[in-house]
């Protein structure tokens, strides 16, 4: 896989845990994990904010996605609220996950847990172009379902 180099910054509530990293060679995300101090416990229908003690740079044309763990969504009920969570390549603060429990039951992380998965993907900008009207496509104005379930 290709790779972007992106500097890291390691706050003070940071400090001692594993840096984000890679689970196999063909994983796409990178892990993510909570730098608490103590227990935290999402009940069900809570969210909150959960520190990273990580702060990144990453480079111009590239932007870094935050998703929710797949094994932990399938087992807990947890979702990142607004999913993908966009990192902007000028952002330069701490990385911070929303996690909202949306299962029946309380999820507790300890310091050290990976809560998410780090995602650095190439952007483009669009250049938009008022036109009268668009061309037309096999589609059309057609959405939510319009193609089928099967």
């Amino acid at each position: 896989m290709p790779e972007v180099s992106v500097p890291i910054h390691i706050l003070a509530h940071g400090q001692g845990l594993t840096l984000p990293a890679y689970a196999t060679a063909g994983s796409a995300g990178c892990d993510l994990r909570a730098a608490i101090e103590a227990e935290l416990t999402i009940t069900p229908g809570g969210r909150t904010m959960v520190p990273t003690g990580i702060a990144v740079a990453i480079p111009e044309g590239f932007e870094g996605q935050v998703r929710i763990r797949s094994g932990l969504a399938h087992d807990t009920g947890l979702a990142i609220l607004n999913a993908p969570g966009t990192i902007d390549s000028d952002y330069r603060g701490e990385i911070r996950v929303i996690l909202a429990n949306l299962g029946p039951d309380p999820v507790t992380f300890h310091r050290g847990d990976r809560i998410a998965q780090l995602i650095i993907a190439p952007v483009a900008r669009a250049r938009f172009e008022p036109v009268a009207e668009l061309p037309p496509s096999s589609r059309g104005a057609g959405g939510f379902g319009s193609t089928g379930k099967k």
